[in-house]
This record gives structure tokens, sequence and C-alpha cells, in this order.
């Protein structure tokens, strides 16, 4: 082995396609010594992943290694047969990935599944009887109780948070000295994120497992690593401790990064609340109960299953209401519920003459991919029978300038934009109904740090121009913290706690609202 104790070493790495001259990761250089935690931050397409998945040896057959060099316990890697990078993935090097849905086999049992990455990476052989009592110990040590139950389940019966947690039992089972973990915990809540950073700390202590840690979330990264690799555009922009990273950054991009990142600062005491004068509500929401219909066997009645209960909320005219709460705490069923896309329901909901638009997380899967951007917010307008075919054209060139877009955008397509520009789109889409209540479903939580914060402001200046109010619905507490006046905390369908801004945050008087926010990560 190297000295300094280090395990991977990356020199001049350089990743492109095969038939092309350009490169994606342009000139790498870094290492990884034992026990650490290495973090690695950037936007989209600034090649963290790229990076870790040539390492790995799992780059796409259109694409390569085109220089330099990974030496791994001193050993030349890109030398190894495919057979022996096999031996060492799971063994040696092991991944988790962001999204174990699509990682996991849908069809098989988590139990097995654990179990196969023993049968082909360990070299011991196990009977049946050993290999399943090493998985419910690994079970156990990953924080899933109930080991022998959860063993036949299958991925779909857990929660977000479990099914990471498989994903790392799967990893950490032959006991790795390199831990890959690619954004494993961007789609979860933040009180089960910080078990999941606790949990990878824990086991990579008692294991001695370094871990190169990727994530555009600046917080994350500085609750878990030691030290830290800004990239941008497949290079690396600045190196260091975190201590250093955060506290003085030498590079522009780097303090460009941190200063998009939302943080919960100011005088409190003399700092005024921003909710609108008026007290007039835009919709109302009393006694709310929402019902849904469980899937059963074939022949068994479909059985009535309540969401919400007895929930009371309104939103005031010029208002943000912001919505937080874990997955499955009734917060888009409640949107749903005010835009009559669920009919089973006791209460009354209000709206007030108001005909509320929804502007979803991903706009790629609730905007029409065939079409052309300029049909999609044209469809809107068509219903407006007194607009001729040049009035509509105008008002649409007239809203792609309103959200920051140029008129060439108009003959793109979806699938052509970027993911803040798809965003764009779909407020504009929601704006040209002429309605003045815009329901906004985590619009923000898959965009990068600084897109997030230019579609903050974006919906900061379209509220006041068009005189709009939002029911704003997020897991990220900081976003939420900066962008809303004030906030309800829901929790199982219920309604834990409501008030303002500040009296959440920094007054909190339920138990499970204090949780939430002694979980929130920071810079």
């Amino acid at each position: 082995m190297e000295q300094n104790n280090t395990l991977l070493k990356i020199e001049n790495l350089v990743i492109g396609p095969r038939d092309s001259q350009n490169a994606i990761v342009k000139g790498l250089s870094f290492s990884l010594k034992e026990g650490e935690i290495l973090g690695i931050v950037g936007e989209s397409g600034s090649g963290k992943s790229m990076t870790v998945l040539g390492i790995m040896g799992l780059l796409k057959k259109n694409l390569e290694v085109k220089e330099g060099s990974i030496s791994y316990q001193g050993m030349d890697y890109l030398s190894f047969s495919e057979k022996k990078l096999r031996e060492l993935r799971g063994n040696d090097l092991s991944m988790i990935f962001q999204e174990p849905m699509t990682s996991l086999n849908p069809v098989l049992k988590i139990g097995p599944q654990i179990e196969e990455v023993l049968y082909l990476h360990e070299e011991k052989k196990y009977t049946k009887e050993e290999a399943r009592k090493a998985v419910y110990e690994m079970m156990q040590e990953v924080g899933l109780k109930d080991a022998k139950n959860l063993y036949q389940k299958y991925p779909h019966e857990l929660s977000g948070g479990m099914r990471q947690r498989v994903m790392i039992a799967m990893a950490m089972i032959c006991r790795p000295k390199v831990l890959f973990a690619d954004e494993p915990t961007t789609a979860l809540d933040v009180t089960v994120q910080a078990q999941i950073l606790e949990l990878i700390k824990e086991l990579c202590k008692k294991h001695g497992t370094a871990v190169i840690f990727i994530s555009h979330d600046l917080g994350i990264v500085r609750k878990l690593c030691s030290r830290t690799l800004i990239m941008n555009q497949g290079i690396i922009v600045e190196e260091g401790t975190v201590k250093a990273i955060f506290e003085d950054p030498k590079e522009d991009y780097t303090k460009k990064l941190l200063a998009a990142v939302p943080k919960m600062e100011g005088n409190h005491k003399q700092e005024k609340e921003e909710i609108a004068a008026t007290t007039e509500a835009v919709m109302q929401a009393d006694h709310i109960n929402s019902y849904y219909k469980e899937r059963t066997t074939l022949f068994n009645k479909r059985k009535r299953k309540q969401v919400l209960f007895d929930v009371s909320l309104s939103l005031k005219s010029g208002e943000t209401l912001g919505i937080v709460g874990e997955s499955g705490s009734g917060k888009t069923t409640l949107a749903k519920t005010f835009l009559g896309l669920i009919s089973d329901y006791e209460g009354t909901v209000d709206l007030c003459g108001h005909h509320p638009q929804m502007v979803f997380q991903d706009p790629y899967s609730s905007l029409n991919p065939a079409k052309r951007i300029e049909f999609l917010l044209e469809e809107p307008l068509r219903l407006q029978k007194n607009l001729s075919k040049q009035q509509r054209k105008e008002k649409v060139e007239e809203i792609l300038s309103k959200v920051g877009l140029d008129g060439s955008y108009a003959d793109r397509y979806i699938s052509r934009l970027s993911g803040g520009q798809r965003q764009r789109v779909a407020i504009a889409c929601a704006i040209l109904t002429g309605s003045k209540v815009l329901l906004l479903d985590e619009p923000v939580s898959a965009l990068d740090v600084t897109i997030q914060e230019q579609i903050l402001v974006l919906l900061r200046e379209l509220k006041k121009e068009y005189q709009l109010s939002y029911l704003f619905i997020s897991h990220d507490l900081n976003v939420v913290y900066n962008f809303c006046d004030r906030v309800v905390v829901m929790k199982d369908g219920r309604i834990v706690e409501e008030g303002s801004r500040l009296e959440i945050y920094h007054r909190p008087k339920q138990e499970y609202t204090k949780e939430l926010i002694a979980a929130m990560p920071s810079v």
C-alpha cells in the first residue's frame, strides 16, 4: 500500500465519448485515505457521477477513460481485467445509488437480494443458514428492525428511507474498503436524511471504510464529510477541508454556490413578517377528511383508507403558505383535494371563485413531450375565444420573456431544456390560465442550488407582478423558511402545528416540529 494510508489515487483522469476528442471529466487528480469521508460537490453536469462511474468501471459503452491513472492500494486499477474488476466491486469497492427503486429488483424480496451480494462477492462459501444469519445481522446493523419480517418484503412495500437502508446493507455486507455514495439522501425527508447520514458515518467508523460522497446539497456535505472537492464543468475548482471550503472559500464559483444556499439567519426579533395585510381568503378548507381506495386482491372489495384527518386551513390573498412534513404526511393529498382531483372527501372546500393551478416537481412528466413549447403555452389561451392566433402568439412571447426565456424557446421541445428551463415553462403555463392561485408541489427540490435560487427569485417577481398567492409544498425546510410567510406542519394526515415562519422555526411548540427543525442540514 502507498504511504499515508492512501487507498485510492486518481491522477489526470480524462473521461469522454469514444468517438470524440471532447472530454466530460478533464484531468482530475485527488486521493482518498483510509477511513476518510470525501465529499464531491457540484451542479448537474459537473462530472461528479461520471468520475465515480469511471473509477468503478461502470461507464456506458460509448464512454471511456481516455487518459490518466487510477491507483488502488498501489496497484494499477485500469490494467485489471473485467473479471478482477468484478471481484473488487462488492468486495473492496461498493456503491449506493440515489434511487433504490431503480436499483433494486422489484420482483425479488429484499432478503434474497442482499444474500445475492454474499454469494457473488465473498470468498467464503456460505450455507443457506449462514447467509441468512449474515443478512439478518446486517439488516439489524443498518437499522432495519424486525429483520425476519422485512426479509420477506418486496421493495415497493418499504418506505424510501427503508429502501435506502437496504441499499446500504447490500453495499456494506462484504465490508468494502471504499464506499461510493451517489446522492443517497436526495429524495428523502429531512429526518430520514439525518438518520441515513448518521448511519453511514457510524458504519464507516466501525469498519474503517472510506467514503466518496457525491451531492449537490452543501449542507449535507458539511455535516458528513471531512474534506471536499468542488467540481464545475469536469474540473476540480477548489479542494480543501470542509472547514476551509465553507468558512473561507477562495474561488468565485465556490462562493457563488455557498451564497445560493437558503439560510436561517438575520435579526429575527426586529424582522417584520412579509405576510400581506389583507385577511381575504382565496382558498379555504374546513374539517377535511379525504379517502383513497386501497388496492386489494382481484376478488376482494377495495377498502376505503382515510389519509386526511380533520384538516382546516386558509390561504390569504398575496400570501405564500408553506406546507411541510415527511412523505406520506398528506401534503400532496391536500393539494389534490383543493384541485378536485380527490372526490372522496368530507368537509368543505371553498375556492372563493378562483381556479387554482398546479406546478409539479417534474415538468417533464407533467408536460406533453411530443408538443413544442409554443403549443403547450397556447393551450390555455385557446379557451379564450376572443383571442386571435396573432394575439395568442404575442402572449406566448410575452410570458416567455417574463419567465426569463427568449422567443426562440417557443419552437423547442421539453426534452431539449434543462431542469430549470422546464420549470420556467411549467410556471408560464400556470400563469397563462389567468389563475391568481398557484399550488407549487416541490417545484425546486430536483434542481441544483443556484438554479433553485433563480426559480425562487422568479416566483417572487411573478407573485408581485401578477398579484398571486402560493400554496408551497416542500420537504426542504431551508427553502420554506426563506420563501414562505406562514407555515403549516403536517404528520400522518393531520396538521400538527401552524404559525408564522418565525414562530414555527424559532419558537416551535410541538415535539415533531422541533425534531424537523433539529434535523435541518445547514452551511
